[in-house]
């Protein structure tokens, strides 16, 4: 029983930023038209993400988001702290990344490129360039999260970025990801300042994850303003 008290103490105060439970935050404020689920468990339209967000992270959370969830469901919940995961879950893997936001008020410097806006004809290619560079989870209609960008080359997309979690005041880059046959080239600064641009332009805060290992990633999110807030550990869990 102290060990359960103790954690949840842990996660209470873990949990006192926005950012430090975006999932949650973006599914009552920004994205509240695509949540799903009931009280302190949300969780995102099946079609667009894998995403879950739980206000605190504890137990009773985690059997809500079982209770009103479909069967098989397989979710993706974000943490500062480690979580013990209850039995009804299986725990499919665990990512620590790194959580970076963009503390400029202005947008980078650098040139104004003629980017394309990724519509629904472009899914099928941005699914495979996803498949092929692993950014990170795209689904069916993830898109729908919008404003996403890309560079095409001979009719072909090399390279592409969009928006994420949109916790209010704050608007999540993703998806950022460029053909191994095409880098080097700068489309990722171009596209993350053509992202920051977007979000600036709305009052809003740009941020981003990165697996913690991804050290080239992380140098460019650096050199173009972003600045380390904190590590956060992404739990893949699924219906046991």
């Amino acid at each position: 029983m102290l060990n359960k008290l103790y954690l949840s103490l842990n996660l209470i105060l873990s949990m006192s930023h926005i950012l430090d439970n975006p999932i949650y935050h973006a599914l009552i404020s920004g994205h509240s038209a695509f949540a799903k689920g009931k009280g302190n468990a949300k969780y995102y339209s099946t079609a667009v993400a894998l995403f879950a967000g739980l206000k605190n992270n504890d137990d009773q959370d985690f059997e809500t988001l079982y209770r009103h969830s479909p069967e098989e469901s397989k979710f993706i919940v974000f943490s500062p702290i480690q979580l013990q995961i209850p039995a009804k879950w299986k725990l499919m893997n665990h990512i620590d990344m790194l959580q970076l936001v963009y503390e400029g008020k202005d947008i980078p410097k650098g040139e104004e490129k003629d980017y394309k806006d990724l519509s629904d004809h472009h899914v099928d290619e941005m699914i495979e360039l996803v498949k092929l560079t692993q950014p990170g989870p795209f689904l069916a209609r993830t898109i729908d999260f919008g404003n996403y960008t890309g560079v095409f080359k001979d009719e072909k997309l090399v390279a592409m970025a969009g928006h994420r979690f949109n916790p209010v005041p704050y608007t999540e880059i993703s998806a950022v990801c460029t053909h191994p046959e095409h880098l080097g080239n700068g489309h990722a600064y171009h596209l993350l300042r053509e992202q920051i641009k977007r979000i600036l332009g709305k009052s809003e805060i740009p941020f981003l994850h990165v697996r913690n290992d991804n050290v080239g990633a992380i140098k460019l999110y650096e050199k173009i303003g972003f600045k380390i807030r904190k590590s956060m550990i992404a739990y893949v869990i699924q219906k046991a």
